[in-house]
């Protein structure tokens, strides 16, 4: 079980496009890295569209010495193309791997191509060929995730997750922590026992968060979302209302037993900060 392990918290980045991008990212990353995360995780676009710049990204961070947690999407990739990322990532010295389904690139349907159908068997392939030399991460969808049939076939997935070798769960974000706690205990009473970290996602842009959710199937509460409509254009309004759901959100699920907070920066970190320093997490 996960009781008085030492909680968990990191932050999520994701690979830049341009050299002023990429420049922007590591003056971030030192702001953030101030506050002795447990690990940066680097996101892996849908079908590895941004591959060549999660490599940049890793190996920046990792020239650093800076522990990080590469994405591994199975989507369109065969165990040859797998093993040579393990491989990589193992002379590194990396030791964690979110390990994930990953999302098909758009415009190719819903067929999949390679030898991995679904994250379970990703996760059976990294322990078949590195045992225990990597902590694997899988996500967890608390509300849900929006291509499972029913709730209880995406639980019975998220168990074959686990079941084939996962570590702990890093959840999709969410603004319900009833929802994460009645996540838990649906995972609990199937004898789950591994950490399941809430994502955290501060609100800063109400437009681009709207189309996030809608998009991935996490919910924002109907009162939350008309208070958020209501600022138009106000920016300012609605990041300090945003603060305030986030902060609220982190109280209750850390008081309620959390084991740590995965943060989604959206590559800033000026929103993550706010939160962390008013949670009092300084290190």
């Amino acid at each position: 079980m996960t009781d008085h392990l030492p909680l968990s918290f990191s932050f999520e980045l994701f690979p830049p496009k341009t050299p002023e991008g990429s420049a922007k990212l590591k003056t971030v990353i030192a702001d953030l890295a101030a506050r002795e995360p447990e690990f940066f995780s680097v996101t892996y676009g849908a079908g590895g569209s941004t591959r060549e710049g999660t490599f940049e990204t890793v190996d920046w961070l990792r020239s650093q010495g800076i522990d990080t947690a590469p994405h591994l999407a199975c989507i369109g990739s065969n165990q040859d193309e797998v093993r040579a990322l393990l491989n990589r990532y193992r002379d590194q010295g990396i030791r964690r791997i979110v390990a994930l389904r990953g999302d098909l690139p758009s415009g190719t349907g819903t067929g999949t191509s390679g030898d991995f159908r679904y994250a379970n068997e990703l996760v059976e392939f990294i322990r078949a060929e590195h045992g225990a030399d990597f902590h694997i991460e899988v996500a967890a969808y608390p509300e849900y995730h929006p291509q499972a049939p029913s709730a209880m076939r995406d639980l019975e997935h998220f168990k074959r997750k686990v079941e084939a070798g996962a570590d702990s769960a890093i959840t999709q974000y969410f603004y319900n922590a009833d929802a994460y706690f009645a996540f838990v205990d649906s995972v609990r009473a199937l004898g789950i026992g591994i950490p399941i970290v809430p994502g955290i996602m501060p609100i800063t842009n109400y437009t681009q968060l709207a189309r996030f959710s809608d998009a991935c199937g996490a919910e924002i509460p109907r009162w939350a979302r008309r208070r958020l409509e209501g600022y138009g254009d106000d920016l300012e309004s609605i990041r300090a209302f945003g603060h305030e759901v986030g902060l609220r959100l982190c109280r209750n699920l850390l008081a309620g037993g959390a084991p740590g907070l995965h943060f989604y920066t959206m590559n800033q970190s000026g929103p993550t900060l706010r939160l962390w320093d008013d949670l009092g997490l300084t290190a």
